[in-house]
């Protein structure tokens, strides 16, 4: 799964705060994850955060991909 630094990630369950997005702080063998509601951060193991990817909210940046792949 494709996952980059400042995606937002669409949870199957919710936090218990209420909310079901979290922005990527960091990837690799494990994401750094900030919750869009409270501003708790954790870190995961990747294969555990991948299990519960509902969907990735990518905002473009056309400045560093100009040759669209």
């Amino acid at each position: 799964m494709d996952i980059r630094l400042g995606d937002i990630l669409v949870m199957k369950k919710a936090h218990p705060c209420g909310e079901k997005q979290w922005r990527v702080l960091r990837t690799g063998a494990d994401f750094r994850l900030k919750c869009l509601g409270c501003g708790h951060e954790i870190m995961t193991p990747r294969f555990k955060a991948e299990k519960n990817i509902k969907s990735v909210i990518r905002q473009e940046n056309t400045s560093t991909d100009r040759n669209g792949g």
